[in-house]
């Protein structure tokens, strides 16, 4: 009888394990638990880098710039950095240090596609813009306009603007009250072929307040908005974003991930013990499908800046949905949100230090499994800068920083040759 019961509870554990690893595994990742496992892939001593002058004029810059980058994936020891600059519609400088795979000592080149994290959701804004100035989609309307069947009553009176602008009251992956969606969520091991599937992940959450009452971050929010774009195109979110953003735009090296697709130029993603900055670990297996709009797409740096650059062109957008775009957007009290984002960006000024006018500028940065990624406009001189790491930091300034340098470096060739 004893040997039943130990039989029982043995059989019981076991499938509690095999349950609950997934999970588990998943939150090592996120720091949420001890990791098991100690990160024990090394750097190689030397750094590969490449820089590429795309327009002579800015051979000096360039020259500094690539030190800046190769200084600061020193500083962080990062894997690798890739970056890259454009003015006037033009890439002027690519560039990258490091590794894309530390085993297989393959070097991080210009074209090494990243996972961009939530720089995605200024992917999903520039089509969301297209929408817009084409008549197609009211940002004003209710979202059951164009996705209907709403699978929550909840979400009726939620407006395209809300959600573009984190003012609809979705909650962020933490925030979701459907259990099982939340779960899945952290897994990270199913594929969503189409985005309307992937919100059944949260469509039975609650709503954390009255749409437009306040602002709340929310990735969960992007997913949403890209089924009601899907709705509004009449087409997949994916072909639509590739028809109007990344054929127009040249974005060749923008895709998604999946199982079945294999991306020759994808870098190896990596976490790391912060109380060990030289040992890095392979981050784990997951698929991004179901945070596609908000935080799933893969690019380069020279494909971000070109993002930038089109959301700056009055012939691939009007000045007046840009304008739109680019204002941060008000509550229902009137007051604008406390964050400074408008819609799929964020609108600061930008603070150089000396010898530099304050300006404005839009932003969007992003986290992802074992990457991050930054990219930003600089209106005043017709600049985009972008940057992207296959390494997570704890502070995102101290991954983000150099990107204002490369901004100083090039503002200063630009000024010196007026």
């Amino acid at each position: 009888m004893k040997n039943k019961i130990l039989l029982s509870f043995t059989l019981l554990f076991v499938i509690l394990v095999y349950l609950c690893w997934p999970i588990y595994h998943a939150a090592m990742y996120k720091g949420m638990v001890p990791m098991l496992g100690k990160a024990t892939t090394s750097q190689p001593q030397n750094q590969p880098e490449q820089s590429l002058v795309l327009m002579p004029e800015y051979r000096a810059a360039a020259d500094k710039a690539i030190a800046a980058l190769q200084a600061q994936n020193e500083a962080i020891a990062a894997p690798g950095y890739t970056a890259a600059v454009a003015i006037n519609g033009e890439k002027v400088w690519v560039g990258s240090v490091g590794w894309a795979d530390i085993e297989r000592k393959i070097a991080m080149t210009p074209d090494t596609q990243l996972r961009v994290g939530s720089t995605s959701k200024a992917i999903t804004a520039t089509g969301l813009a297209q929408l817009v100035a084409k008549g197609a989609l009211d940002l004003d309307a209710p979202i059951s306009n164009y996705l209907n069947p709403l699978p929550n009553p909840a979400w009726a009176k939620i407006t395209t603007r809300q959600l573009a602008s984190h003012m609809a009251g979705i909650p962020h992956y933490g925030g979701n009250t459907e259990f099982l969606g939340m779960l899945t969520t952290l897994k990270a091991d199913e594929h969503y072929h189409n985005v309307r599937d992937a919100i059944g992940l949260f469509d039975e959450s609650e709503l954390l307040f009255k749409p437009g009452e306040k602002f709340e971050y929310s990735s969960l929010g992007t997913v949403l908005l890209s089924a009601v774009m899907q709705g509004a195109a009449k087409q997949s979110y994916q072909d639509f974003i590739a028809q109007t953003v990344f054929s127009p735009l040249n974005m060749a090296n923008t895709t998604y991930e999946s199982p079945k697709r294999e991306l020759d130029n994808l870098a190896t993603f990596y976490w790391r013990d912060d109380n060990a900055l030289n040992l890095y670990k392979p981050w784990m297996d997951v698929d991004l499908s179901h945070r596609l709009a908000g935080g799933g797409w893969v690019s380069t740096s020279q494909d971000l800046t070109m993002l930038g650059q089109g959301f700056i062109n009055d012939t691939y957008l009007k000045p007046s949905i840009r304008k739109q775009f680019w204002t941060a957007q008000k509550l229902n009290s009137g007051e604008e949100n406390w964050q400074g984002y408008g819609i799929g960006w964020r609108i600061h000024e930008l603070d150089l230090g000396d010898g530099f006018d304050i300006q404005l500028y839009m932003h969007h940065g992003g986290v992802s499994a074992g990457a991050q990624s930054f990219l930003m406009v600089l209106p005043k001189y017709n600049m985009s800068v972008a940057i992207n790491a296959n390494i997570k930091t704890k502070k995102f300034a101290d991954f983000n920083k150099v990107s204002y340098e490369l901004a100083r470096i090039f503002i200063r060739e630009i000024e010196s040759s007026l």
